[in-house]
């Protein structure tokens, strides 16, 4: 575990991961299960697959019990600054392929952004055509 370097910064940093992508990120890091985690803090598989999804986050008592399993501090775990992983895999990747992979890891970002947009925009629409119905 080291303080965030440099170069790995911007992969786990808040305008590009999520809580779940360090989360994740720091699970794997470790070589542990999703199951083991889950059976280690003493929660059920589906609520460690949510907080990895960003479908949800754990309370503060949990949050804690998760950064120090992980070995991590909770303020890396939240905003990508302070304590975090050494990531190996990382390591390896040179030039072009950091940037394809920094590149992606944006790219979903903004997808799940857009996806939100989309579900506000239905729900307008629907609204309004459901005022036009009334109104008819």
């Amino acid at each position: 575990m080291t303080d965030t370097t440099p170069q790995h910064e911007d992969w786990f940093s808040e305008e590009i991961a999520t809580f779940g992508d360090r989360l994740a990120g720091a699970r794997e890091a470790l070589g542990i299960s999703q199951e083991d985690m889950a059976r280690r803090l003493g929660i059920k598989l589906k609520t460690v697959v949510a907080w990895e999804n960003d479908w949800s986050e754990p309370r503060a008592n949990k949050l804690q019990m998760v950064a120090g399993l992980l070995n991590v501090s909770i303020r890396w775990l939240l905003t990508g600054e302070g304590t975090g992983p050494d990531d190996p895999d990382l390591i390896d990747v040179e030039g072009d392929l950091n940037q394809i992979l920094l590149d992606l890891r944006q790219i979903r970002h903004e997808h799940a952004r857009l996806g939100e947009q989309m579900g506000r925009l239905e729900k307008r629409l629907r609204n309004m055509l459901a005022k036009e119905v009334d109104r008819l």
